[in-house]
């Protein structure tokens, strides 16, 4: 039976992951994932997409707010605002009402990563929703791209970089993708064929593929961009042949039916399945 290897909250959008023994969750995803972001001058959410650097920025969950670092100089505490100041921000076609940090944040940040930034947490005045093109019913998330949680496997992982082993190239951790939950005790892509799962008392819809993009290609360690892997041989191997999410494939975008607790080596049960999984090209 597959388990509960690992988990991941990313407290900043983009910014360093954290690995957890045990965490609790809520509709919008594990606590602390994804609740706080950084936005341009326009508002628009900033990503490792156009700043890779962002792999670098330590966030530190405090129960007032969060700790904030960089390798090479800037600390920070930043206070949970209050949500008196809010901005309107964009997370891709969604508009959310968020709190904005103090000034003084936003000129740390800023001068940190020598640009314009502010920084937005989600707060409990902040709503959004999950998109009704691929689920049936009303379902929060926070600032990820559009879904609560993203799960993997550790043995798709392993048949990928086999892949790109072989092809040359050199294996990429798990950390490439960012995910929140890391199963294993599966064969190679079982998620493909997974619709519904249970982890521990609650159960998780796998409602989408994800689509990779350039992210996985940058070290999130030396927040450096580190060749065309994994993502030439997701794109050679695991490209989506159905039009409603094209890309190269890895993980699964999922939505929880329930709150709960989660910890490493909780059972997983798959309850209902996809029949003919994904279709590949």
């Amino acid at each position: 039976m597959p388990r509960v290897a690992s988990l991941h909250i990313h407290p900043v959008k983009g910014a360093r992951g954290i690995a957890l023994d045990r965490t609790t969750l809520d509709l919008e995803g594990l606590a602390g994932d994804r609740r706080w972001m950084l936005v341009d001058e326009a508002g628009r959410f900033v990503s490792q997409r156009e700043m890779p650097e962002l792999a670098l920025l330590d966030a530190q969950p405090d129960p007032d707010g969060l700790h904030l670092s960089l390798p090479e100089g800037g600390e920070r505490f930043v206070a949970t605002p209050d949500g008196g100041a809010r901005l309107t921000v964009r997370v891709w076609g969604d508009e959310v009402e968020a709190a904005a940090a103090s000034p003084e944040d936003d000129a740390a940040v800023s001068r940190w990563f020598g640009r314009s930034l502010r920084l937005v947490h989600f707060d409990a005045g902040s709503r959004r929703l999950v998109s009704r093109d691929w689920l049936e019913r009303d379902a929060p998330v926070g600032f990820a791209d559009g879904f609560p949680l993203l799960i993997a496997t550790q043995e798709s992982l392993r048949g990928l970089n086999r892949e790109i082993v072989a092809a040359g190239g050199e294996a990429v951790p798990m950390s490439r993708f960012r995910p929140n939950l890391v199963l294993s005790g599966a064969e190679p892509f079982a998620d493909d064929g997974w619709a519904t799962i249970r982890v521990g008392d609650v159960l998780f819809d796998l409602v989408k593929p994800c689509a990779r993009c350039i992210v996985t290609t940058t070290d999130q360690d030396t927040g450096a961009r580190d060749g065309p892997e994994p993502l030439a041989t997701l794109a050679r191997l695991r490209r989506s042949a159905d039009g409603r999410a094209p890309g190269a494939l890895f993980g699964w975008n999922a939505v929880p039916r329930s709150g709960g607790r989660l910890a490493v080596g909780d059972a997983v049960e798959v309850v209902t399945e996809r029949p003919g999984g994904w279709p590949l090209r």
